[in-house]
């Protein structure tokens, strides 16, 4: 009997009741943009031509295709002024669209973000880019418009060790399900997965003798070796033992979390599971996997790691993106806030017991920072 779905028994759980389902192909660049009787010298056409140059280079096929959707937008909004041929754009046609992306709603009634509206600017940078290199186009017409300036946020919302564990007793570990989700949760806080490189994660891609996981391809192309605490690894383990041959399909992949049906979770899915857990855990309205990746950097960095590690440990190309969480990592700025602000002591300026605390406490950060520089 080939290992697969067992056939199922009138009264059984819910577990082997899924029919398997197919993926839908993902559409491509010419699904997106292509458009009947369109000339060979149109802004659609231009722009297949240029994705198509994308994909020689090797850009991943999701980055090819958010560009191909962002581009129709700018397509449709263009034709509807009787701009057809990339010669009709000029400078005060792309700031008429960029205050177009200023004030269009979407259907929720939000705006668009600030570093949205700099993402589609900077993709229309490229492509008016790769026109003049390719002579096309005499002069770039993007080359000289200015992009919103972009705040400087903060993750919203840390959860913290005690938060985590909340998260971490909802799922029902009695269940197939249950289990599964508790192995999730469990890796997205011990290694700082992003959710589609938790999706992709095969079999062999975790070294349970070596306590390390290889993540393959993850943002920008990039592999990566990321440890894996004891923890974790017991659950992957209790997972891969007790739910997957049971969700197994026939035809076997090698993905390493599967859905009731056979089939790789996607990171959609990801996300709503996620998302469940944390509603119930209280922690409604704050978001889903990433929630996890900001909590594993905020606790590596209080536990005192340096900030070039944990920018290894998440696979940030630049050391910018890590050391937005220093900023949420404040513990030694709490610690010698209150060793040094009057109102932060309870005995005020003349307690001697804090003030000595407090030379004690600035004397051992001065000595992490001399070993530091060391």
């Amino acid at each position: 009997m080939s290992r697969g779905r067992r056939p199922r028994r009138v009264g059984e759980g819910p577990f082997d009741a899924r029919v398997p389902r197919t993926r839908r192909p993902r559409k491509g660049p010419r699904e997106w943009l292509a458009a009947p009787g369109m000339a060979p010298d149109s802004l659609r056409a231009t722009m297949l031509a240029y994705l198509e140059a994308l994909q020689v280079r090797h850009y991943s096929g999701s980055t090819v295709a958010s560009r191909a959707r962002d581009f129709r937008l700018f397509a449709a909004w263009c034709e509807d002024r009787a701009l057809l041929r990339p010669a009709d754009v000029t400078r005060p046609v792309l700031e008429r669209y960029q205050r177009h992306l200023f004030y269009w709603r979407k259907p929720n009634g939000h705006p668009l973000s600030v570093q949205r509206q700099g993402i589609l600017l900077v993709q229309l940078r490229g492509y008016f880019r790769w026109l003049c290199r390719e002579n096309l186009l005499p002069a770039n017409p993007a080359s000289d418009v200015e992009l919103p300036r972009q705040p400087i946020r903060l993750p919203r919302h840390i959860l913290s060790v005690a938060d985590v564990e909340k998260v971490f007793a909802v799922p029902d570990v009695a269940t197939l399900v249950g289990l599964r989700d508790r192995a999730i949760l469990e890796l997205l806080w011990a290694s700082g997965l992003r959710r589609a490189e938790v999706s992709a994660l095969k079999l062999y891609d975790v070294a349970f003798e070596k306590g390390t996981l290889f993540v393959r391809q993850g943002k920008g192309k990039k592999d990566r070796v990321v440890p894996l605490s004891l923890r974790a690894a017991s659950w992957l383990r209790r997972y891969l033992g007790d739910v997957r041959p049971r969700f197994c399909a026939v035809r076997d992949e090698g993905f390493f979390f599967l859905s009731e049906s056979g089939d790789a979770l996607s990171p959609a899915a990801l996300t709503q599971e996620v998302h469940a857990y944390l509603v119930r855990a209280g922690f409604k309205g704050l978001g889903s996997c990433h929630l996890f990746r900001h909590a594993c950097a905020t606790a590596m960095l209080e536990g005192g790691a340096d900030v070039r590690f944990v920018q290894e440990l998440l696979g940030h190309s630049s050391l910018t993106s890590t050391q937005v969480y220093t900023r949420v990592s404040i513990s030694k700025l709490k610690a010698v806030y209150d060793a040094c602000h009057p109102g932060a002591r309870a005995g005020g300026a003349g307690d001697a017991a804090a003030s000595a605390q407090g030379r004690s406490l600035l004397q051992a950060l001065g000595a992490e920072d001399d070993e530091a520089r060391e």
